[in-house]
Order: C-alpha cells, then structure tokens, then sequence
C-alpha cells in the first residue's frame, strides 16, 4: 500500500490502515510503503532505465527502492490525497518513474486507487492514478462504491463510516482477487502470454 500523501499518518494513512488490517485479517501481509515529503524529481523521458536494469537514474528519491518492493509484491495499492482535483503532486512523478522504468514489476498483479478528500475532486483523481494500471495489464480492484474517504483530518476520516466501509469491501476483494490468481498458478494457469507490443504513429 502507498501513501502518496506528506503526512506520514494523515487522512490517506487512515484509509490505508483500514485496508490494511482486514487484508491482514484474510491472511495477505501488508506494507505501507511512504512516498514521504521531500519533492519527487517528474520524469524527463531520457529512457535510460532501459539500459539502467529497470531502475530510474535519478536515486535522490525512493523511486528505485519501490520499484524493488514492487517486484516482489502481488498487488497495490496506491493512495492518494486530493489537491485541486488531482492526486498528490508527489505521487503522479513518482508513478511515471516506477511504471515507465520498470513495468514488469507491476503486469498483471492486482491494484487500486483510493483518495482521500475533504469534500470534492475524488472520482478525477482516482482516475489519473488508475491509468497507470489500466496501461499495463493490470487487473483493476473495485468496491462497492468509488474507493474515497471525507475527512479534513484523520478523526473526521473516523468519522465516514461509509467511506471506511469502502475501504474494507475493496480490501476483501483484493484478498478475494489475489488468492484466486494463486489457486489459477497452482492449478497451472499462467499469465496471458501477449504479442508483441504493436506502436503505430500516423504522424511522420
């Protein structure tokens, strides 16, 4: 779980604790992983990661250190404050990064976005960090409403008990989701193997 927030245990924390104790309850261990508050350095496009082992040339941040947590996990979920209708401007440059450097560590393992809001802007904000999942064959994780909480604070966040019921019905089909991609690989269903990835560009 990523919080993409600048408070270490904010409102976004919140709603990911949430989530995280009824993954924890179904058996899935569970990280919080903090993006943190210094400034996260947007990506430039240079394309050295791909001669880099999938790692991001700029270390001044902890991009590369996720991007190796990341390989190693089997599902995300990425949480997000909203800021003018937008994720964290922390969060965005730091997904670009770890999704453009190294892909592979994400394909076809489960993720969501939640956010957390005082009152609007949620639905636009979970939609940009979504893209990032729908890009790279991703399974996207739902609930049972769109995945936000309300709050100004973390005791107002206590306060949405429908927004923490959100939180907990997206992480028992998280756990649904992930344990039924590890029955399919034991009872051998692998991964789609997919064609060669296809880039047509009209304009020459």
């Amino acid at each position: 779980l990523v919080n993409g927030s600048g408070n270490l245990k904010g409102c976004t924390y919140t709603a990911l604790s949430e989530i995280a104790k009824v993954l924890e309850l179904k058996g899935i261990h569970t990280e919080i992983f903090q993006v943190g508050a210094k400034p996260i350095r947007d990506c430039i496009g240079c394309c050295a990661c791909k001669k880099n082992g999938g790692h991001c040339v700029f270390t001044e941040d902890s991009v590369n250190e996720f991007i190796d947590r990341a390989k190693e996990a089997d599902g995300f979920i990425f949480g997000s404050p909203v800021y003018y209708a937008h994720p964290s401007g922390r969060l965005l440059p730091f997904m670009d990064r770890a999704f453009y450097a190294n892909s592979a560590a994400f394909a076809f393992k489960p993720a969501a976005a939640i956010v957390s809001a005082r009152r609007a802007g949620t639905t636009a904000s979970i939609d940009a960090i979504t893209k990032h999942f729908t890009i790279n064959n991703m399974p996207v994780v739902s609930s049972n409403y769109w995945n936000m909480v309300h709050g100004n604070t973390p005791d107002e966040v206590q306060q949405d008990k429908e927004g923490l019921q959100i939180m907990r019905h997206l992480a028992m089909n998280m756990a649904w989701l992930l344990k039924c991609i590890e029955a399919g690989r034991i009872n051998g269903i692998e991964r789609p193997v997919l064609e060669e990835k296809i880039r047509t560009n009209f304009i020459r």
